[in-house]
C-alpha cells in the first residue's frame, strides 16, 4: 500500500470526493504508479495480480481526461467476461460519479437492440467482451471515430479464452492515434508479442505478485481421489467453517453435481456457471456479494469479476489445467490487504499439472493432508452452528457514495426534442442547487433520468413539479433502481 494518500497530487475534487465516499484512502502500489503515468498518456503495459487494484489505477484517469461535453465515446475497456464488464462499468460510474462520466456495459447473453439504444446516449466510457464489442463496430451502433483511449484488462485471460483475434479486429478498427493501457496478472510471450504489434513505446510496469504467496494466501494442496474427493471436501468444510467460499470445479457439468450434493446437505450455497441465463448469474453474484449464502460453487467464469474483499477460502474441487487459472481463481481471496486460504486438490495423475502450476507461480505448494476425524469431531459442533446462524449481509462499499443521490424520472427526452443542457439549465436555477448538484442525465427517446447528488434530491422533485423544461411541463417522480 502506497503511504501518500489519494488526496496528493493531480487528481481533482470531485474524484478526490468519489473516492472518499468509496473507502480509498491511500492508492495501492499498481495505482500509485500506473495513475501518473496514464495521466501523461503515455501507452502502459502493466502486470499486476488480481486483486491489486487494477480497475481504479486506469478508472481514475479515463474519468479524469474524458471530456464531458463530447457525446461519442472517447474510452474502451475490453474485458474476457460480461461480470467483470458489469463490475468495470459500475467502478467507473462510481470514481466518475461528481464529473458526470457516463459509462456503458455491453456483452453477449443480452439484447443487442437494448444495447444499441444506451449506445445512443452519451457514453464517455464503453466497457464491453470483445465478441460483443466487435458486433457493435461492425454493425455501426458503436461509434470509435473519437475513440482516444483503449483499455484491454486481463489480457492473459482474453488468450486464454480465445479472445485474442477477436482484440486484433477490433484494434483494426479504431483510430491510430490512442493511448492504449494492457493489463495481465501474467504475462505470456502472446501478449507481449500484442503490445509490441499495437502499442508505441509503451511504459513496463510490474508489481512484485505478493499476493500470491504466504505472506497474503496460505496454501494447502491435499491428494485425493475421485472416491473420497466429496468426503475429503465436507471434512475441510466442517474444520474450515470459513466465513465466505468459492469451490472451482473444472465444467458446468461438475458445477451441477457439486452444488446438488451440497444442497442435500442443507449447506447454504450457489452455483455460478457459463450456461446460466445472464440475469441468473447476476443474481447468484450480488447476493454472494451481500453475503446472502457462504459458498459459491463455480466454473473459472467467477475467477474475473468478482470483487469481494472478504472471501476468506478458495478450495479447487477440480485442479485448474492451465496454470494461469490458478492465479485468478486463488486471487479471488487475500484481496484489499485481507489474508485468505487457497486449498488445492489434486490427483495422482495430475501431478505434473502440479508441478506446471509450481515452475509458473515460482515456489512450491505446501501439501498437507485431509482432516483427521478428530479435527472432524472437534469442530462440527461450531460448523452446525454457523450453517444455523443467519449471515449477516455486507455493506455494499458504494453504499454511502449513493446515498446522497436520488435519479429522478421525467416522462419526456429526445422525441420532444429535450437535451441534457435543458435540464442542467432547469435545475441549476433552483434555489440552494447548482450545476454541481447534477449527476449523470440519460436522454431516452420518450423519458428522461436525471441523478441529482448531495442530498438535493427532494428539493429538486417537489420544485420540479412546478417547472417546465424547455418550456415544456413534465410529470417527474422518483425513478425505480
Amino acid at each position: 500500500m502506497n503511504k501518500q494518500p489519494f488526496t496528493n497530487g493531480v487528481i481533482s475534487e470531485e474524484i478526490k470526493k468519489a473516492l472518499t465516499s468509496l473507502g480509498f484512502r491511500n492508492p495501492t502500489e499498481v495505482q500509485a504508479q500506473v495513475i501518473p503515468k496514464a495521466l501523461a498518456k503515455k501507452d502502459l503495459v502493466v502486470k499486476s495480480q488480481t486483486g491489486s487494484g487494477k480497475t481504479a489505477a486506469y478508472g481514475i484517469p479515463l474519468c479524469e481526461l474524458v471530456d464531458w461535453e463530447e457525446n461519442k465515446p472517447q474510452a474502451l475497456v475490453l474485458t474476457p467476461t460480461r461480470e467483470l464488464a458489469a463490475q468495470v462499468k459500475e467502478d467507473i460510474i462510481n470514481i466518475g460519479r461528481f464529473k458526470r462520466v457516463k459509462a456503458t456495459a455491453i456483452y453477449g447473453k443480452q439484447s443487442f437492440e437494448r444495447q444499441k439504444l444506451e449506445l445512443k446516449q452519451k457514453s464517455h466510457v464503453v466497457v464491453g467482451t470483445p465478441g460483443r464489442v466487435l458486433d457493435h463496430i461492425q454493425k455501426g451502433t458503436l461509434n470509435v471515430e473519437r475513440l482516444e483511449y483503449l483499455i484491454i484488462d486481463e489480457a492473459d485471460e482474453m488468450l486464454n479464452m480465445g479472445f485474442i483475434d477477436q482484440v486484433e479486429a477490433i484494434i483494426h478498427e479504431l483510430p491510430t492515434e490512442r493511448v492504449t493501457m494492457l493489463f495481465s496478472a501474467t504475462l505470456p510471450e502472446d501478449i507481449k508479442a500484442l503490445s509490441g504489434k499495437y502499442m508505441k513505446a509503451p511504459v513496463y510496469i510490474e508489481i512484485e505478485s505478493s499476493g500470491l504467496t504466504t505472506d497474503r494466501i496460505e496454501h494447502l494442496l491435499i491428494e485425493v481421489t475421485e472416491n473420497n474427493k466429496f468426503s475429503i471436501l465436507k471434512d475441510i468444510l466442517i474444520v474450515e467453517n470459513p466465513d465466505s467460499c468459492i469451490i472451482f470445479c473444472r465444467t458446468q457439468e461438475e458445477v451441477n453435481h457439486l452444488f446438488n450434493k451440497l444442497d442435500v446437505l442443507d449447506i447454504p450455497c450457489d452455483k455460478l456457471h457459463g450456461g446460466m441465463y445472464q440475469d441468473d448469474r447476476f443474481e447468484v453474484m450480488n447476493d454472494f456479494k451481500k453475503g446472502r449464502f457462504r459458498y459459491l460453487v463455480a466454473t473459472n467464469v467467477a475467477a474475473r469479476g468478482i470483487d469481494i474483499d472478504s472471501v476468506t477460502h478458495v478450495l479447487n474441487y477440480d485442479l485448474p489445467l492451465e496454470k494461469e487459472s490458478f492465479v485468478h481463481r486463488t486471487g479471488r481471496t487475500g484481496r484489499a490487504g485481507k489474508t485468505g486460504k487457497a486449498i488445492t486438490f489434486y490427483t495422482s495423475e495430475e501431478r505434473r499439472y502440479v508441478k506446471e502450476i509450481e515452475d509458473f507461480i515460482g515456489f512450491e505448494l505446501p501439501k498437507s493432508n485431509p482432516p483427521s476425524k478428530t479435527e472432524v469431531n472437534r469442530n462440527e459442533a461450531a460448523f452446525e452452528k454457523k450453517l444455523n446462524t443467519k449471515p449477516e449481509l455486507k455493506k455494499d462499499k458504494s453504499a454511502e457514495l449513493n446515498q446522497d443521490i436520488m435519479k429522478l424520472y421525467f416522462n419526456g427526452g429526445k422525441k420532444k426534442k429535450l437535451r441534457a443542457v435543458d435540464f442542467v439549465g432547469t435545475i441549476a436555477n433552483i434555489e440552494g442547487v447548482t450545476a454541481d448538484d447534477i449527476g449523470i442525465i440519460n436522454i431516452q427517446e420518450n423519458a428522461s433520468f436525471v441523478e441529482i447528488l448531495n442530498g438535493k434530491g427532494s428539493i429538486v422533485l417537489k420544485q420540479m413539479k412546478e417547472k417546465t423544461v424547455k418550456g415544456k411541463q413534465l410529470k417527474v417522480h422518483k425513478a425505480k433502481q
